[in-house]
């Protein structure tokens, strides 16, 4: 109890020193604003030009909207991989290692209590932009609760990702490659401007299965379009890659702890 108090303090403390950096969050609000701006108008001519109501079963309103979720979970990650590189290099990391927390525990509660505020300074933005464009959002009644279940989930996913990426500075001098990698993939396959029934539809089952999809999709699709069958299905996938991901990244996790003891560290 003692031990998940503490965690819950450094979360907290995270939330708070991130609300300091106000020129940061702005400057962050200005690039959103103007990105999704140009992308919503986008759709909405591709809207018009189709001559249909739904694409990838999704309204004009909706697909807006989606990208408001998308947009709001990519651009609230924080910084994890660069994080871990430098705790690893500069040798901070030994001085984690003494104090009475779980280093990867340290960095996920870090990490939630800093994205949480990040998404909701986000959203609020681009929620704003998305209000001016299409009103207010579609199923509000249905949403917020599925959409809140699967949140948290993704957050943790996403971290563990990053995590394991940074955790190659280990071996390799600089992990800011397989980190921009890592990225694409997930802006790409997780569908944050492109739904993935607008994939080939040979592709779409893959898609739905790999981790980036319980990443991004899938929330954002809790968001506009709630189906309980769909948030049951998006749940089991989010607990699947969590678990796969807490697995490997224990193990190499621990391995790199030897590491560090053969090197006298």
């Amino acid at each position: 109890m003692n031990n998940l108090k503490k965690y819950w303090a450094v979360a907290s403390i995270s939330a708070k020193s991130n609300l300091a950096y106000v020129g940061e969050v702005g400057s962050r609000l200005v690039f959103l604003a103007i990105i999704l701006y140009i992308f919503m108008r986008l759709w909405k001519v591709t809207y018009e030009h189709s001559g249909v109501q739904q694409l990838g079963g999704l309204t004009l309103p909706e697909m807006l909207w989606y990208l408001v979720l998308t947009e709001s979970i990519i651009m609230s990650g924080p910084r994890v991989t660069q994080l871990v590189d430098e705790d690893v290099r500069t040798g901070a990391l030994a001085v984690q290692l003494v104090r009475p927390l779980s280093y990867p525990l340290y960095r996920l509660f870090s990490t939630m209590g800093e994205r949480s505020v990040r998404f909701v300074i986000t959203f609020g933005a681009a929620a704003s932009i998305a209000l001016v464009l299409v009103g207010p959002a579609p199923n509000w009644h249905w949403h917020s609760l599925l959409f809140a279940i699967t949140l948290p989930l993704a957050f943790i996913l996403d971290f563990l990702g990053y995590f394991l990426v940074g955790l190659g500075a280990f071996w390799i001098e600089d992990t800011s490659g397989p980190m921009l990698i890592y990225s694409r993939l997930t802006m790409i396959l997780g569908g944050m401007l492109l739904p993935l029934p607008l994939f080939p539809e040979w592709l779409q089952g893959p898609l739905h299965m790999l981790p980036f999809a319980s990443v991004v999709y899938g929330p954002a699709r809790m968001f506009v379009h709630p189906n309980q069958a769909e948030c049951v299905q998006l749940l089991l996938n989010q607990f699947i890659w969590i678990a796969v991901f807490a697995v490997v990244v224990t193990a190499v996790y621990n391995i790199a702890l030897r590491r560090i003891s053969a090197n006298g560290g």
